[in-house]
């Protein structure tokens, strides 16, 4: 009989290097993106959308590839012409000519696709463009757009990275151990406490008139990111996939990396809509 000290010792050298290699890609990969992300952002415009488009098609194929179906071609090619389409119907004539484009695009690739999971498969179109046309409204909003965004962007990061220190170092019990065994209610705290003060010094920032208001916006935004990232974690343990894709080398995916957002954009926008500019939240 092996002992499991030599079984312990014979599996667990190889994983370093391969660690090591991934940390390296991961950091090469990032070292490489954000600039050019952070670029549009600043930009704004056509190149902000240019960027919004990239991540569309990118978002659309990873979908198609994830949820099975009988036509997945003509999945993909529906999902990838319905979220261009919808982005460009909000460009030229607001949000509400985004949304029905979505939702006859959803149905159009739930009909087109086949499948017990066309419904899933049709979904993903709603559930991209949602997010990504949240995403641009913000981002295009002529008074406040730009902190509007960082308020998004720099949440929903400050949300993982709370998460993931409290998780680490707090434990507790688990948030959803049936989808996502890592996460924990410390996590989901901490999460909301580093988004509701990076919200805060952006709110600071950008001269908000109520700074206040958005902390607990912040904390808000943190608990639906984290609804976002448990969705697809939900979506791929469904289908035993570990991630959405690999376009990102060392990441993953686009959906891998854009979860929280694509959850968080729309809720900021409508709140932004609804509340947030008539009590002159900026």
């Amino acid at each position: 009989m092996k002992s499991s000290t030599d079984g312990n010792v014979a599996s667990a050298q190889p994983p370093a290097p391969a660690k090591s290699g991934d940390l390296k890609t991961r950091v090469i990969s990032a070292l490489v993106l954000a600039p050019l992300v952070l670029a549009a952002v600043w930009a704004g415009g056509w190149v902000f959308h240019a960027l919004i488009a990239v991540g569309a098609v990118a978002s659309a194929v990873e979908w198609g590839n994830l949820v099975p179906c009988r036509r997945k071609g003509a999945a993909i090619v529906l999902s990838v012409a319905g979220v261009l389409l919808a982005l460009a119907a909000q460009i030229a004539a607001g949000p509400w000519a985004a949304v029905v484009v979505a939702i006859l695009a959803t149905a159009g690739v739930a009909v087109a696709s086949g499948g017990p999971d066309r419904g899933l498969s049709g979904g993903g179109v709603l559930y991209i463009v949602a997010g990504l046309a949240g995403l641009m409204w913000l981002r295009d909003d002529p008074d406040s757009g730009l902190a509007l965004f960082l308020f998004t962007m720099l949440g929903v990061w400050a949300t993982d990275i709370g998460a993931y220190a409290a998780g680490r170092s707090i434990g507790g019990p688990k948030l959803a151990p049936r989808i996502s065994p890592k996460k924990t209610w410390a996590g989901l705290i901490g999460g909301m406490a580093s988004s509701a003060l990076v919200g805060w010094g952006v709110a600071l920032a950008a001269g908000a008139q109520r700074p206040l208001l958005a902390l607990a916006v912040g904390a808000v935004l943190a608990v639906v990111a984290q609804a976002g990232d448990l969705f697809e974690s939900a979506v791929k343990r469904r289908y035993n996939v570990k991630d959405s894709g690999h376009l990102i080398p060392g990441h993953g995916g686009i959906l891998d990396r854009i979860d929280g957002l694509l959850s968080a954009a729309p809720v900021l926008a409508l709140f932004h809509a609804t509340i947030g500019t008539a009590i002159a939240w900026w």
